[in-house]
């Protein structure tokens, strides 16, 4: 308790809340952090300066800067609760900067504080953009990667071609979801929202996010063959899926 008489807010519990109910609805979310990492490593070594895009909460570099202690990160996000929040976890934490930007705006690069990165990473944030805007941010992570540097992102990617297959998985997910709920209470997307906004100290931050976002608008979700497509007319050398779990993917670029 404070002298103002507020409880100081638990950054890391947020933080910790947030990567429960992302794994509700992504039980190998973890696997995936693993294989965008193996690969940063193997292409950046030990010392990567990596651009955490649409960062949320931090996940990304929570996991890279424990695993790779020399490495730096740009955390780069637009909506002001998940900051408030990742900002936080990381106060102090030299190795780890904050950027607000808009992913839609043309300049979103102008904002960043390296003019290159050795690697790019992203996790289930750029489904919300449509079509033309992410081809477009696309052709802007190739403009701010070094030469050989990688860019990563795991998101929804699923299948048209595969209607039973995706139907199929989507049942048995539901269903594992629904027992899961059942069994520890997790929140949901929407209640863990209530949740954030019934803080003191993250009520304000939450009333902007839902002034920026609205709702929950989605996006366009593109198969895995139009993301390999479109980053190699963005200009990446090499494009293609280095993971794959229906209906996700992780897809790579090498610039």
């Amino acid at each position: 308790m404070t002298e103002t008489g507020i409880v100081p807010a638990d950054w890391q519990a947020w933080q910790h809340s947030w990567d429960r109910q992302q794994e509700w609805y992504l039980p190998d979310r973890e696997e995936r952090f693993r294989v965008m990492l193996d690969l940063v490593e193997a292409v950046a070594g030990p010392a990567p300066v990596v651009l955490d895009l649409a960062c949320g909460t931090g996940s990304i570099s929570d996991r890279l800067l424990k695993r790779l202690p020399e490495a730096r990160s740009t955390a780069l996000d637009l909506d002001p609760a998940l900051l408030t929040i990742a900002r936080g976890h990381f106060a102090d934490e030299p190795r780890i900067q904050f950027v607000t930007a808009d992913l839609r705006d043309p300049d979103w690069t102008r904002k960043l504080p390296h003019r290159e990165y050795d690697a790019v990473l992203t996790a289930t944030a750029l489904h919300w953009l449509q079509t033309e805007p992410l081809a477009r941010v696309y052709g802007q992570i190739a403009g701010v990667l070094k030469d050989g540097g990688v860019f990563m992102n795991a998101d929804h990617m699923p299948d048209p071609a595969t209607p039973r297959i995706n139907a199929a998985e989507q049942a048995l997910r539901h269903a594992r979801m629904e027992r899961e709920r059942a069994a520890s209470g997790v929140p949901d997307w929407r209640e863990w929202w209530q949740l954030a906004a019934a803080d003191d100290q993250l009520a304000d931050a939450v009333a902007r996010r839902y002034e920026i976002f609205g709702d929950h608008a989605d996006g366009e979700p593109h198969p895995v063959e139009w993301h390999a497509r479109t980053l190699r007319d963005a200009g990446f050398s090499e494009a293609r899926a280095v993971w794959r779990s229906v209906p996700d993917a992780v897809v790579l670029g090498l610039k």
